[in-house]
């Protein structure tokens, strides 16, 4: 049910550097037509540092890892493409249908397929009333269980941080700040919480990822990399629109899966394309500092 694309196979055979990309930020998290072309320049980021690109979906019922320019559109351009998380995949894969990988899903095949880093934007993670409502994303249990280094701009801000931190502890899931103390805040460069480590090259996580394969440690590796505070969105504007989506979320009772890409899709119309400009940022680079740990454990 896994079809690994040629570029991406003889890249893993020869042992030169590949990052997995998710592709539910090119269907749910980007608006139309941004994302396509956006889609492409997170692949061109990952090849500038030296790497393979391997975005990951379900296209033609099969996983596909690594997407030809054919797939890649079909991702971008259907309207109607399924969000699979993990416990998606298989109904998913029967339905014929497109779909776009999560966090969790993308971290899981990546595993599966060979590939040791992961780019991605923010993680998912508690929800807020989560106390309530048990609302907590997949990300966090398929991270515990999938020995991948995933490079992120922390968590989502629309969520829990603070719990969300906290579940990460008590999964074993170990996060380091790339270059800071304190953990990135997805479109804010600081979530207001420190980091337990913090490392300032892409040799020494990659030193870290070996030392703990040694020890046969199966959590995901969490490294946090934060925007520059230049480059992050105005933090008035931020939690003025987040308090706007998380009230009319509430009002319309969406939650689960459905509350992250309503939420995100607020910020789309009501910044003025700002929150489109700083997830771009965050994506691309991370992706560069995951194909520079990925070369680093390539080497």
């Amino acid at each position: 049910m896994i079809v690994v694309h040629e570029e991406v196979a003889e890249a893993l055979s020869a042992g030169l550097p590949v990052v997995a990309l998710e592709s539910t930020i090119i269907a749910h998290g980007l608006p139309r037509p941004d994302n396509l072309r956006v889609a492409r320049e997170i692949e061109d980021a990952v090849r500038a540092e030296g790497a393979v690109p391997a975005t990951i979906a379900v296209v033609g019922g099969r996983v596909n890892v690594g997407l030809g320019a054919e797939a890649l559109e079909v991702i971008a351009h259907t309207f109607d493409v399924d969000k699979l998380s993990l416990r998606d995949l298989g109904p998913g894969l029967v339905s014929g249908r497109p779909g776009a990988t999560t966090v969790a899903s993308t971290a899981y095949i990546a595993a599966r397929a060979g590939i040791r880093v992961f780019a991605t934007g923010g993680l998912g993670g508690v929800h807020r009333e989560a106390a309530a409502t048990f609302d907590e994303s997949a990300d966090l249990t398929a991270l515990a269980s999938t020995p991948v280094v995933v490079v992120c701009a922390g968590v989502k801000s629309i969520l829990d941080v603070g719990a969300t931190l906290e579940r990460m502890e008590t999964l074993s899931i170990p996060v380091i700040g790339y270059r800071t103390d304190r953990l990135a805040g997805f479109y804010l460069a600081d979530s207001g919480h420190p980091v337990p480590w913090r490392e300032d090259e892409a040799e020494a996580i990659a030193a870290i990822q070996r030392a703990r394969h040694d020890l046969g440690l199966t959590q995901a590796l969490v490294v946090a990399n934060p925007l520059p505070e230049e480059m992050q969105m105005d933090p008035a504007l931020h939690d003025r629109i987040l308090a706007e989506s998380l009230a009319a979320a509430d009002a319309e009772g969406i939650v689960g899966k459905d509350a992250t890409p309503f939420i995100l899709g607020r910020f789309h119309e009501r910044t003025g394309g700002e929150s489109l400009r700083v997830n771009v940022a965050l994506v691309l680079r991370n992706a560069a500092l995951a194909a520079r740990i990925a070369a680093a454990l390539a080497g």
